[in-house]
């Protein structure tokens, strides 16, 4: 069990090809996967936005999965934001 005290989160701003390629959907397995609760978003300038929470170590590990993606991705840019955890209780695309 995480104590809440051990709860970070990130906002990540991901540029390049990333849209058309499963990314929200990969993004969302591979955050299942690690156990790491949020959110992610295509924006109609063609990136992707997402907010990341959970354990330092698998919050760590989903940021740098996003740093190349899925096959089919390239990204070309990565801004990672300290942000405030805000209790989700699940990973969702939105």
């Amino acid at each position: 069990m995480t104590d809440d005290l051990d709860v970070i989160a990130r906002h990540l701003g991901v540029r390049g090809r990333v849209q058309g390629v499963w990314f929200r959907a990969s993004c969302r397995e591979e955050a299942l996967r690690l156990g790491v609760t949020g959110w992610v978003a295509n924006l109609a300038d063609g990136s992707v936005e997402a907010h990341l929470e959970g354990p330092a170590e698998r919050v760590d590990a989903l940021v740098r999965w996003c740093r190349t993606g899925p096959p089919g991705a390239h990204v070309a840019e990565m801004v990672v934001d300290q942000a405030r955890p805000q209790s989700h209780p699940t990973f969702e695309i939105r």
